[in-house]
């Protein structure tokens, strides 16, 4: 069974804009959490998927980290 952590503080809106909420969505090699870790439903999922994208290719946020 996986555990759902954010569903409490998840806010209603992404924005691309918002560096620090779009940084608790992503693992430490950069990619995106899975739906079952993150605890959204698809349409949020989708929605921090573009915000993420749009934030990755205004350079607010790394494609990859560096470790």
């Amino acid at each position: 069974m996986t555990m759902k952590r954010f569903k409490k503080d998840t806010p209603v809106y992404f924005d691309y804009k918002d560096v620090k909420t779009l940084q608790r969505f992503i693992d430490i090699y950069g990619q995106i959490k899975q739906i079952g870790k993150t605890g959204l439903s698809a349409k949020q999922q989708r929605q921090l998927a573009v915000a993420i994208k749009r934030a990755r290719h205004l350079a607010l946020l790394p494609f990859v980290t560096q470790g």
